[in-house]
C-alpha cells in the first residue's frame, strides 16, 4: 500500500536531535508551515529555548528530554506526541554526533557511544515510529550522510555508523513494503552543513580545531528537503551537489577517490586555530544555546541547484525551457541587428 502523506500543515512531526543544527532548522520550518512539532534532545535548556522561540513565531510545539540511545526514552517521545496532539504523522531521526581523529587513536568506549546515538538511536526511533505509522500511515525519515556512501578519513567511526544507518533503512523499507504498510521510508544524505556539528564532536586531532570540508550548505537546505519528504514519498535524497559528486566519484572510481581524499581531506578537516579543549556532547549534553548555524569561516551556500532539481523536477525543466527560449530570442535579436 502506497503511503498517502498529509500536507505539512495537517501533520504532527517528531524531530530528534532537535536542539540545534539540522534538527532545529527542521522543527522551526515545520512549525512555521503549520505543523505541530515535538522536539526531542538531551539538553532541557536548549529545548526549552527552541520551543519558546517557535511559539513566539506563532508555531505550535512541545519538547521531550530524551536520549535516543535509551529505548524507554524514545517510547516517551511517541507518547508525548500522542498525548499532546493525538497523532503522529512524520518521525525524523536526526540525532547524531561525530569523532574527529584517527581510528587507531580513538578509544573504544567513544566509538561505542557514537554508535549508540547514530545507529541505535535511529533503530530505536524507527521501530517505535513504524509501530505507530503502520496503523495510520505516514513518513519515517532517517538522516544519514554522504558518508553513508563514501567513508571520510578522520571521521571513520562516524562514516561507519552512517553506512549502518543506510543498511538498516533500506532493509526496513523492504520489510514494510512487503507487509503493505502505508509508510514512506526516506534516507536523507546531507553533505557538509554549517551547524554546531564540529563543536559537538569529540576532537582527537592534534592541537587543531575541526572543520567541515567545502562546499558547505546552510542547515535550511536540508530542512527544506526533509519537509518535502514529509509530504512526498522519496526513497533517498542527497542534499548538496558537492556531496553527490563525492558519492558518484566513490562508486565510479573508488581508488582515485581514495587518492583525492588522502590529498585533501586531512587538511580540509582542520581549522588553522589551536584546540580549545573538550566541549563535545558525545557522552553527555551541554548547554549550547539552541543554534542552527555553526561557525564555518568560508562561504555557506543557502541553496543547492541539484537538490532543488530533485525536489521540483518539473519546475526545473520549465525554468530551463524558459532559459532556452530566452536564449533563442536573444540570438534572434542579435542576428537581426547584424543584418541592418
Amino acid at each position: 500500500m502506497k503511503a498517502q502523506l498529509k500536507p505539512i500543515e495537517e501533520q504532527v512531526v517528531v524531530v530528534t536531535g532537535a536542539s540545534s543544527g539540522i534538527g532545529l532548522a527542521t522543527a522551526r520550518l515545520a512549525a512555521k508551515r503549520g505543523a505541530r512539532v515535538v522536539l526531542a534532545a538531551r539538553s532541557r535548556s536548549d529545548l526549552r529555548r527552541a520551543v519558546k522561540r517557535i511559539r513566539k513565531e506563532g508555531g505550535e510545539a512541545t519538547y521531550v528530554v530524551a536520549d535516543v540511545a535509551e529505548p524507554a526514552q524514545v517510547e516517551k517521545i511517541a507518547e508525548t506526541a500522542l498525548n499532546e496532539y493525538g497523532a503522529l504523522d512524520t518521525w525524523v531521526n536526526n540525532a547524531g554526533v561525530s569523532i574527529y581523529g584517527r581510528l587507531q587513536e580513538t578509544p573504544v568506549e567513544d566509538a561505542q557511544r557514537l554508535f549508540e546515538t547514530n545507529y541505535w538511536g535511529v533503530v530505536h526511533g524507527s521501530v517505535v515510529a513504524a509501530r505507530h505509522l503502520r496503523e495510520t500511515g505516514g513518513a519515517l525519515i532517517n538522516v544519514g550522510s554522504v558518508a553513508s556512501d563514501r567513508a571520510i578519513p578522520l571521521q571513520g567511526h562516524y562514516s561507519a555508523s552512517k553506512h549502518a544507518v543506510k543498511g538498516f533503512t533500506d532493509a526496513l523499507r523492504m520489510e514494510l513494503e512487503k507487509d503493505g504498510a502505508p509508510v514512506s521510508v526516506t534516507l536523507i544524505k546531507p553533505t557538509s552543513i554549517d551547524t554546531p556539528y564540529t563543536r559537538h564532536a569529540r576532537n582527537l586531532l592534534e592541537e587543531k580545531e575541526p572543520s567541515v570540508p567545502p562546499p558547505v550548505y546552510s542547515p535550511r537546505v536540508v530542512a527544506r528537503a526533509i519537509l518535502h519528504c514529509c509530504e512526498h514519498p522519496k526513497r533517498e535524497l542527497v542534499v548538496g551537489g558537492g556531496g553527490l559528486m563525492l558519492s558518484k566519484m566513490g562508486k565510479l572510481s573508488p581508488r582515485l577517490t581514495d587518492r583525492y581524499m588522502e590529498a585533501t581531506m586531512f587538511r580540509q578537516q582542520k581549522r588553522d586555530e589551536p584546540h580549545k579543549g573538550a566541549r563535545d556532547t558525545l557522552h553527555r549534553s551541554r548547554k549550547h544555546g539552541a543554534e542552527e548555524r555553526g561557525d564555518y569561516e568560508g562561504h555557506v551556500m543557502r541553496t543547492s541547484a541539484y537538490t532543488g532539481a530533485r525536489l521540483h523536477p518539473l519546475r526545473t525543466l520549465l525554468a530551463l525551457g524558459a532559459l532556452g527560449v530566452g536564449a533563442l530570442v536573444v540570438l534572434g535579436q542579435g542576428e537581426g541587428a547584424d543584418g541592418r
